[in-house]
């Protein structure tokens, strides 16, 4: 059934492409991030309602539409809006949509999120260069019968965050004059925020930053051979760091005021990546 779902959805998105070649990037915007797709040129867009396999995103600041087109040259697909665990998608359909654009040929995936922050000299506004996860949530979009076509049962994570593209991520933000830091992300389920002892356990197994997302996207992306970066904006202090209540109202807002430093290293990044 799986593989029927696949084989539709990239039926329909060839079908909307009308004979034009698909792009070998996609990025996936996070919470609050999807203007990025407004930069795109030359660019139309497929609705995830019209592409089967793609659920529709149910939390605000997820658009739930694929624009295709260019992004400072490059050509890129641009997902505007993703899917999470915690709005009751079985953790198998969440590998769809990544499976989707492997076999469109995508290469490369470019993944960013908001994310709290374990780490009280990164306060919110910084911004985190994946280099590693931590799967909390004791869920993985792979269990189930592998599919052989798109990789092997067991599959190597040493470099799940590709070292070429995190280099290049560092290179752009040093052009554009953006501060980031390399860190180590804890993928959580939700939908609550975490506990002040959560986030106390997860700064002792060395993670930096927490979230809801991203996580099941990489597994999913590497498990088919494509490349992956990860990029977090950070929109709030964890919990017991933070003073105030914790909401997704301030996450959203946090992720629109640190959008014009992401907006300036997405750029620089994808200009300088091959076609």
């Amino acid at each position: 059934m799986a593989n029927d779902v696949i084989e539709q959805g990239v039926a329909a998105i060839t079908r909307a492409m009308q004979g034009r070649a698909f792009p070998k990037s996609a990025l996936v915007l996070g919470s609050g991030l999807g203007p990025f797709a407004d930069k795109l040129t030359d660019s139309h867009d497929i609705a995830y309602s019209d592409i089967p396999g793609f659920p529709i995103p149910t939390v605000r600041g997820h658009a739930g539409l694929m624009r295709i087109g260019k992004a400072a040259g490059h050509p890129l697909a641009c997902l505007q809006g993703r899917f999470h665990a915690y709005e009751g998608h079985p953790a198998a359909a969440l590998a769809v949509p990544v499976r989707i654009l492997r076999r469109l040929g995508v290469e490369r995936l470019i993944l960013t999120n908001a994310a709290g922050s374990i780490r009280a000299d990164k306060p919110a506004g910084s911004l985190m260069i994946l280099t590693d996860h931590i799967n909390f949530s004791g869920q993985n979009p792979l269990i189930g019968p592998n599919d052989e076509s798109f990789g092997a049962r067991f599959f190597d994570m040493s470099h799940g965050y590709d070292p070429h593209l995190r280099a290049r991520l560092h290179t752009a933000a040093k052009h554009e004059g953006v501060d980031v830091y390399d860190g180590v992300y804890v993928y959580v389920l939700g939908p609550n925020f975490e506990t002040p002892a959560e986030i106390r356990m997860f700064g002792k197994l060395g993670a930096d930053a927490v979230g809801m997302s991203t996580v099941p996207e990489t597994l999913a992306a590497v498990h088919a051979g494509m490349k992956v970066a990860a990029l977090s904006v950070i929109t709030n202090l964890a919990a017991g760091l933070a003073r105030e209540e914790l909401t997704h109202q301030d996450t959203l807002a946090e992720a629109r005021n640190a959008h014009a430093r992401v907006e300036k290293l997405l750029l620089r990044f994808f200009a300088q990546l091959e076609h």
